[in-house]
């Protein structure tokens, strides 16, 4: 069974993507950080052999980029899209990340994939309490996994963990940030000397 990555983006135009970081630093800083990582997240991600790569697009862009398969999300909150997307593959172990995770490099993703040969889902844990990547070994594996999640809180890791059902094996891959806010983009810049 082959692997498969999702990358879960949306379209890299103000107003439709980093809308919470964008009442903070400004519309154009948004984007223009979103757009970055964007395209840095399909160069590191999108052509990888290990893997077969997925991305999956909200409703607003449908052309970009060339040589990467491409898929709509539904509609709905990140955890219906999220679990749409993980359960839509052929068989074989999924894994989905998002577009906002600076340090995202592909060893990082082979390390789930291995991690994921013994367990039945896979967490890579942010900063924040969220995660920035989740796998399953299989479409079958731990339905409703996204049910009742206090999205974009502290809580988003536990509240997923908690509808794990008993006997699945979890297990967890490298902890990276993601940028959602201020303090997360402010970090980001230390981290690049701006």
């Amino acid at each position: 069974m082959r692997r498969h990555l999702i990358i879960l983006a949306k379209a890299p135009r103000m107003g439709r993507a980093k809308r919470r970081l964008a009442k903070n630093i400004g519309s154009v800083a948004a984007i223009a950080f979103y757009r970055l990582t964007l395209h840095r997240t399909i160069r590191r991600l999108g052509y990888n052999t290990y893997w077969h790569s997925w991305l999956f697009l909200d409703n607003g862009a449908s052309r970009w980029p060339a040589n990467t398969k491409r898929r709509f999300q539904v509609r709905g909150n990140i955890g219906r899209r999220m679990d749409a997307a993980l359960r839509s593959l052929p068989p074989g172990p999924v894994i989905l990340v998002g577009t906002d995770i600076p340090a995202i490099k592909a060893h990082y993703i082979k390390e789930a994939f291995r991690k994921l040969s013994n367990a039945d889902v896979v967490f890579g844990p942010s900063l924040d309490g969220g995660y920035w990547l989740v796998g399953i070994s299989s479409s079958r594996t731990a339905p409703r996994l996204f049910d009742n999640v206090r999205w974009s809180t502290k809580y988003a890791l536990y509240d997923t963990m908690a509808n794990l059902p008993s006997g699945l094996v979890c297990t967890f891959a490298a902890t990276l940030f993601d940028v959602d806010n201020v303090e997360a983009y402010n970090r980001w810049r230390s981290a690049i000397g701006s």
